[in-house]
């Protein structure tokens, strides 16, 4: 039988440690079938991948392939509270760019969390999503994923 966990190791996909929390909450929360994950940063190794405004000091291509990142750190903070094969449908993808004045390619950046759970779960990984244009995210980061997944 074919799992996601089966599926990262034949995409070459290491889940990373769940980024410790830069405040007062916790990676996940499951409520009944679905878990919420936090904002996830582009954390790598416990350190911010990037900072900047995208448009700015990030480029729209670079801030895509740190959105990637954070799908990553949410994926983690799924498998870490229910694990990765308990994923049924990836629900809700919540994207927040900082965004340089006049900067409106936000679908694009949040493309790269969104092409991610295709890449990882077919259709299963077909979602609603938001993506949105902020003027800050904590420390400076150029994008922030939440998202919400369907878990047996």
């Amino acid at each position: 039988m074919s799992t996601w966990s089966n599926r990262l190791t034949e995409l070459g996909i290491s889940l990373p440690a769940v980024a410790a929390p830069v405040a007062a909450y916790v990676p996940a929360v499951r409520t009944g079938n679905l878990v919420y994950t936090s904002g996830q940063l582009p954390m790598v190794d416990g350190n911010l991948a990037a900072t900047g405004k995208v448009g700015g000091e990030v480029t729209p291509e670079q801030a895509k392939a740190l959105a990637r990142v954070c799908a990553l750190n949410a994926l983690a903070a799924v498998h870490d509270l229910a694990g990765i094969d308990a994923v049924t449908r990836i629900v809700k993808v919540v994207g927040f760019v900082a965004s340089a004045p006049g900067f409106t390619g936000q679908p694009g950046v949040v493309n790269g969390a969104s092409e991610l759970f295709g890449e990882i779960f077919g259709d299963a990984g077909a979602h609603a999503r938001s993506a949105v244009g902020v003027s800050e995210l904590p420390l400076d980061a150029p994008v922030e994923v939440e998202l919400i997944a369907e878990i047996r």
